[in-house]
């Protein structure tokens, strides 16, 4: 008996201790995703624009992965020290910044002779953005709470009373939320802790001010408000069919020019030696890649004409099917390949094909109900 009540007390005190994912963790996630990016992109723009700098003189090199350090180390201080929720929102700008910088390096920590320019290390910090981006899906998508989970949330929520800062929204949200935490009978201490917290809350004397959107909510509100009145079922139809039959186009242009340049001995010369000079091949079965990069962009190239002419056959449920696959398809694979021999410059083609991507999702969210 005495043993059977300590396995218990041990259960306890395990399913107690069970990680509680934050309410707020895809925001946070979504700004790190953002500010990573700019930072990538941004850093290797300012270097080419300005013919790769050095700080420091002599042996002596400040690099930018220290600086990346530097800004990691903040963002895990910050909340570290500071319990509002401000510095989880700058935590999360701050290390996207962070990483950005550190792993804009990665070629130097790979190679012998710490090659900066390593063909690499642009598709390794694509694959590890794309790993971030899985993260944030599986944590958006992740909405179920337990009776313990939903009142963590709660009470990371009433820091607005603290800061009086409770608008009539969030007030009834809150109420909303705590009258099933308040009638449940499987855990009584936080049925009470709900019931008191409901008082509170419906005490005429808890100070409501009005709501000012933040900066993302304004941002939320503005895209809604264009989406509404400028893009229609036709109009956003219309431009997805366009940007699907434009990114076609584009993507099996360079297969053609492989094929054309396939019959003329001399200008493949020229084309192989490109790729040799640039150190992107160094022996026969680096050419495979080249082969895999010209079958895999003609193939997704193709298969967007396809969706895109079914979309305008009004074989919808196959068109947006089609096109979303190909867009994933090359976001996930295609691109880790285009990285490799185009480096970051593929950055210019990588951000609208994502664009393309979230305006096929809202297209099928908005006007058609398909599980794809």
């Amino acid at each position: 008996m005495q043993k059977r009540r300590l396995f218990r007390q041990g259960q306890n005190l395990l399913l107690n201790r069970s990680p509680i994912q934050n309410s707020h963790a895809s925001r946070y996630l979504l700004l790190m995703l953002l500010s990573f990016a700019f930072s990538v992109s941004a850093t290797r723009l300012f270097l080419q624009l300005t013919g790769f700098p050095q700080l420091g003189g002599g042996n002596l090199h400040i690099a930018h992965v220290l600086w990346g350090g530097l800004l990691l180390f903040i963002a895990c201080t910050l909340p570290l020290i500071l319990a509002n929720d401000w510095a989880l929102t700058w935590s999360a700008i701050i290390s996207g910044l962070g990483i950005g910088l550190f792993i804009d390096e990665v070629g130097k920590f790979i190679t012998a002779n710490n090659d900066y320019f390593y063909a690499s290390a642009a598709p390794i910090i694509y694959a590890f953005f794309l790993l971030t981006v899985l993260v944030f899906i599986q944590v958006r998508s992740w909405h179920k709470l337990s009776t313990r989970g939903e009142m963590y949330a709660i009470l990371a929520d009433l820091n607005e009373v603290l800061d009086q800062d409770l608008s009539t929204n969030e007030k009834d949200s809150l109420l909303g939320r705590l009258v099933p935490i308040a009638q449940q009978q499987e855990d009584v201490e936080l049925s009470r802790l709900a019931g008191v917290l409901i008082g509170f809350l419906a005490s005429k004397e808890t100070l409501v001010v009005l709501h000012t959107p933040n900066l993302l909510e304004k941002i939320q509100q503005a895209w809604y408000a264009f989406e509404t009145k400028w893009l229609t079922r036709s109009k956003l139809k219309s431009v997805i069919v366009i940007l699907l039959f434009l990114w076609g186009g584009w993507a099996i242009f360079y297969p053609i020019g492989y094929l054309l340049s396939g019959r003329n001995p001399a200008q493949l010369q020229v084309f192989i030696q490109s790729f040799l000079s640039d150190r992107l091949i160094r022996n026969e079965s680096g050419f495979n890649w080249v082969e895999a990069r010209v079958f895999m962009e003609g193939a997704t190239g193709l298969v967007a004409i396809l969706a895109s002419v079914l979309l305008l056959a009004k074989k919808e449920k196959l068109g947006l099917e089609l096109a979303y696959l190909s867009m994933l398809v090359v976001l996930t694979v295609v691109n880790l390949v285009v990285f490799y021999f185009d480096q970051f410059s593929t950055i210019l083609f990588a951000i609208p094909q994502f664009i393309l991507l979230i305006l096929i999702i809202r297209y099928r969210d908005r006007f058609i109900k398909l599980t794809i």
